[in-house]
């Protein structure tokens, strides 16, 4: 009895731990992804070049952070940047809208917040009792993020769109820069020939 007693208290301890303690977040995006290449799909080392709207071309600096980003994105599946003879153009775009609510996700529900989570222990003539406590209180308003990413693919050729790809996450994530390389993988995911229709794709990055 004592050495199963002492296993659950241990067990709960680990859980904990681990939870508080590891160094990946989750970022998860609704992707909607559509193709329709007039020509062979690009391969390895395909050159292309970006595509800016006149409002981006007003925030350039803004905008070279995100075609940086698009750039690694793209690199991972084989599409090099390249001005000397692109053969696609592509147009990314990224909306972020923050807003104010009661606090949701672990934790929280509906306004009201658990605080710490805790162990008891208690004891009586019918043996001992184990179990978890949550205190609960109101949740204060934080702020939520809803993030929109659009990837365009043109063929330059035809000066066709060939590939589309829309990413949405939304959360209490406020760290944009680390959120959107995630958000671009999984636009990405598949590419240049992802599965139709609209799937949720799970990104790890570190916290």
């Amino acid at each position: 009895m004592k050495r199963a007693f002492l296993a659950i208290i241990s067990t709960a301890w680990l859980g904990f731990f681990m939870v508080g303690c590891s160094g990946l977040q989750v970022v998860e995006t609704n992707v909607t992804a559509f193709h329709n290449w007039t020509a062979a799909p690009p391969g390895p080392g395909t050159a292309y070049r970006f595509e800016r709207l006149p409002s981006q071309q007003a925030v350039g600096g803004y905008q070279d952070g995100v075609e940086e980003l698009t750039r690694i994105a793209l690199a991972k599946v084989g599409m090099e940047r390249s001005l000397a003879a692109p053969r696609f153009s592509v147009q990314v775009r990224v909306t972020t809208q923050a807003s104010e609510r009661q606090a949701y996700g672990p934790g929280y529900y509906d306004g009201f917040g658990f605080g710490s989570p805790g162990i008891f222990l208690g004891g009586g003539n019918r043996g001992a009792g184990f179990g978890l406590s949550f205190p609960l209180g109101m949740a204060s308003p934080s702020p939520y993020f809803r993030r929109d990413v659009t990837l365009l693919v043109r063929d330059l050729a035809s000066n066709q769109i060939v590939f589309e790809s829309r990413a949405l996450n939304d959360g209490v994530q406020s760290e944009s820069p680390a959120v959107l390389p995630a958000m671009l993988d999984a636009a990405l995911q598949g590419f240049p020939q992802p599965p139709p229709g609209s799937r949720r794709v799970t990104v790890q990055i570190p916290r």
